[in-house]
């Protein structure tokens, strides 16, 4: 209601109550006065701060349980250095079942200590935790930057202003880099270098490092093969494998680790083997998309793969339009096309139709390029 009285004397051309975003809460405000009009002035109006602290009591509760054996007392004098030892304490807690859940049970945990906080923050009672909750909500923080986890919306998320007022500034700087903090230089996602490589193998935070290398090799995969199919499913499906082995404790941290190295190191060749091959990026992604079938690579050769390679790219290229994607005409041109280029150079008919599909899901990847 401020906002639609403000308008007109801060834009006074603007029709009275005319707002153009209620600043991202209309959903919010328009549910609200719903529930305002239904209750014809009865029901409680706002959280009992009190309800809330016991749920926040609740909830302290159960992140000691989960810091068991992680002595984390001083965090208001040793923060910083503290960080990386909680991190791989947090990521090394099994659930029932034997399997890694830390993560997800301590991030859980502090979404409700965070949504209890922000209610009864003002009660004296409460404020006993807000410089512990700030040191966790670091580690939330830190875990959630430096390790991949799930993308959900919160109400956590919509509370951030409020948040950031309420939070004590016990760590205000240096939290970001987590590599400082384990004694590593940050690296360049982009070249992921053995000298780095074999830092991160000889870290103490075992746990720490193997979601230290799966979140450098995700954004590794993001970055340079989001238009390579072949390349990212291969690489994607790899570390979900592994990771899920490791998740369910049938290989050791050790082994992951040096199975992510080894992943790291294939990367790297196969980039260094793509800038020496004389096709294009482009070219490329095709080219691998063809070589899936081995008698092809058999019965036609290097050479004669990376011609045709060339050729579908180009062909392809030129074809594609703005919504071929929908139009089944054109993409019936266009599996056409790249059929008579398979005929063309006598590529083996056992896998064709495969290299087919491939070539035109490449070219979806490539197309917003294209076009």
């Amino acid at each position: 209601m401020q906002a639609i009285a403000r308008v007109n004397r801060v834009f006074k051309d603007k029709p009275g109550g005319l707002v153009v975003d209620y600043i991202g809460i209309a959903n919010e405000l328009k549910q609200a006065l719903k529930t305002y009009t239904n209750s014809n002035g009865k029901g409680k109006p706002t959280h009992d701060s009190h309800e809330a602290y016991a749920i926040l009591l609740e909830n302290i509760d159960k992140l000691h349980g989960l810091m068991h054996g992680c002595d984390y007392s001083d965090y208001e004098t040793q923060a910083l250095s503290l960080l990386p030892k909680v991190m791989n304490h947090i990521l090394s807690l099994e659930g029932a079942k034997g399997e890694l859940n830390g993560k997800k049970r301590f991030l859980d945990v502090m979404a409700k200590v965070r949504s209890a906080f922000t209610l009864c923050a003002t009660l004296d009672e409460a404020k006993h935790f807000s410089k512990e909750i700030a040191f966790l909500d670091a580690v939330k923080k830190a875990i959630s930057k430096f390790t991949t986890i799930e993308k959900r919306r919160t109400d956590e998320e919509k509370n951030s202003a409020l948040k950031q007022i309420i939070d004590n500034a016990i760590i205000a700087e240096g939290v970001d880099d987590i590599f400082s903090l384990v004694g590593l230089d940050k690296p360049n996602i982009g070249l992921l270098s053995p000298e780095f490589m074999e830092d991160v193998a000889n870290l103490e935070e075992k746990n720490l490092a193997v979601d230290l290398l799966e979140k450098l090799l995700r954004d590794e995969v993001k970055a340079r093969m989001k238009t390579d199919v072949v390349s990212e499913k291969k690489y994607s499906d790899r570390i979900m494998e592994t990771l899920r082995q490791y998740h369910n404790r049938a290989i050791e941290t050790a082994q992951v680790i040096e199975e992510l190295i080894n992943m790291a190191k294939e990367m790297a060749a196969d980039a260094d083997a793509a800038e020496k091959s004389g096709l294009n990026y482009d070219e490329i992604a095709f080219y691998r998309a063809l070589i899936q079938n081995e008698s092809a690579v058999k019965e036609l050769g290097d050479n004669n793969l990376r011609e045709l390679a060339k050729y579908v790219t180009a062909q392809l290229r030129k074809s594609t339009t703005v919504d071929w994607q929908v139009r089944d005409s054109v993409r019936a041109k266009l599996r056409n096309l790249v059929r008579r280029a398979l005929r063309k150079w006598k590529y083996p008919p056992d896998k064709a139709d495969e290299a087919i599909d491939l070539c035109l899901k490449q070219a979806e990847a490539l197309s917003e390029s294209w076009t």
